[in-house]
């Protein structure tokens, strides 16, 4: 090809494209379109759908889900401690069994325990002892401790160690303002505000003729057709679901707030089945310093811990709603984690300082319902520091028993190095789960015997 001639079409040029790309990342595409990463579209899934809510500021876990047998849960939160189930009191903690229950914020999230398909795990965080916001989350999203550092996501990792030579460049996608670090890594990932960025904000003719453009730009057997046919290929199956003009099933309605909307697009996205494999998105808020109860009252149902709960809770309502069958077929499973928890006394404001123990929950038509981990008790010599609720589960057994038993991954050694899990039993294994790896399979070279 001539190299003093430059193609147009319409007004685009091959080198205008080229100018507005990223080419070692995703081939001659322009910086809106998302850096996506979707299984082969249409190929059966390795496991379930990862959809992971990370719940940013450090959530309380003892207002999440309520101790209410422990008397120093009362003693140390006269104000923002819920009521014992069977009390008859007003907002009174949903029953889970005989010693825990869910804050009366949860009502979506009882629905879904009382279906069999919610697990809670207490206790639970990263042991490292950081308590600032940015720090903690960092370890936390990259899946490593203090001395065992690493710069890439534990999701990217995740993306990495299972990646085939078939793979389209669609399999994960992160919504929010940033791509989140658990997804920073080898596997290119996206975030999104909305599907709507896919289509030029829901542009159709602008859309089409864009489409035309580059396709007649890369038509040809170069190496970026592949890239490109991949990225029209997926343009289209997303065409074809309407993505402006979704409607959620099963009378499901999501809030309506980023989270809300976020994962509604997130379930558009399963049902088109584009080959996702991990979405995330991101809750925040939760750094409830102050006014977890309103300054002039003392009902813990009124105030910005419970809103931030009921909001999360109807964003997941309506997702596990919307979904139906879908969570056992093909499998979605959900998880939420933050950075650490809080302290159990309140605080002079009506809030709570950082902490460090918090609660995960995992909805998952495989869960295995029930409260897991071992619960270490909040009396004053059971507490971490003296002040905290003891991290008795390491997120990270967690996370490795959902990779192995619903994702198919066994390879924990490249996705939290360094990190033995012990599995607690949250979710029941598919059943071509592969065996757990903390190491690589060692390799034996014959040994070569020299005559002197």
């Amino acid at each position: 090809m001539n190299q003093n001639v430059t193609r147009s079409t319409n007004g685009i040029s091959r080198r205008k494209a080229l100018r507005s790309t990223t080419l070692a990342a995703a081939g001659a595409l322009p910086r809106w379109m998302p850096r996506l990463a979707f299984r082969q579209a249409g190929q059966p899934a390795r496991g379930d759908i990862l959809v992971h809510i990370f719940q940013r500021g450090g959530m309380d876990g003892l207002s999440a889900v309520v101790p209410y047998q422990e008397r120093a849960y009362y003693d140390e939160r006269p104000k923002l401690a819920f009521p014992a189930p069977g009390s008859g009191k007003q907002d009174q903690a949903l029953r889970l069994d005989d010693q825990f229950g869910l804050s009366p914020a949860w009502s979506g999230l009882k629905e879904i325990w009382d279906d069999g398909q919610l697990a809670v795990v207490h206790a639970v965080g990263a042991p490292h002892g950081v308590r600032s916001h940015f720090e903690a989350m960092g370890l936390m999203e990259r899946g490593a401790l203090g001395a065992d550092r690493v710069n890439t996501g534990w999701l990217a990792r995740h993306l990495a160690s299972t990646a085939q030579a078939d793979d389209s460049p669609f399999r994960a996608v992160g919504f929010g303002s940033g791509l989140p670090m658990s997804l920073r890594g080898p596997v290119p990932a996206a975030s999104l505000r909305s599907i709507a960025d896919f289509h030029l904000q829901g542009n159709a003719n602008e859309l089409a003729r864009f489409q035309a453009e580059l396709q007649a730009l890369y038509c040809g057997d170069e190496w970026l057709s592949d890239d490109v046919r991949d990225t029209m290929d997926a343009m289209d199956l997303l065409a074809q679901n309407d993505p402006l003009g979704y409607q959620p099933e099963h009378g499901a309605q999501y809030p309506d707030n980023a989270l809300g909307q976020g994962l509604k697009q997130i379930a558009q996205l399963i049902k088109a089945d584009v080959g996702l494999e991990v979405a995330c998105i991101d809750s925040g808020g939760w750094d409830t310093h102050v006014s977890q109860v309103w300054t002039n009252g003392s009902n813990p149902a009124h105030g910005r811990m419970h809103n931030l709960m009921r909001g999360l809770d109807e964003a997941i309502r309506a997702f596990w709603t919307d979904l139906g069958n879908r969570v056992t077929d093909p499998g979605v499973t959900l998880v939420t984690m933050s950075e650490f928890g809080r302290r159990v006394a309140q605080n002079s404001g009506n809030g709570t300082d950082h902490g460090q123990g918090s609660s995960m929950f995992i909805a998952s038509g495989a869960a295995v319902a029930g409260v897991h981990g071992d619960w270490p008790g909040l009396e004053k010599e059971n507490l971490a520091d003296g002040e905290d609720l003891a991290i008795t589960t390491d997120y990270r057994d967690i996370l490795s028993e959902l990779l192995v038993r619903r994702m198919g991954n066994g390879r924990l050694y490249e996705v939290f190095p360094g990190h033995d899990p012990s599995f607690r039993g949250v979710v029941r294994a598919r059943a071509d789960a592969p065996p757990p790896a903390v190491e690589p399979d060692k390799l034996y070279l014959p040994q070569v015997v020299v005559d002197a």
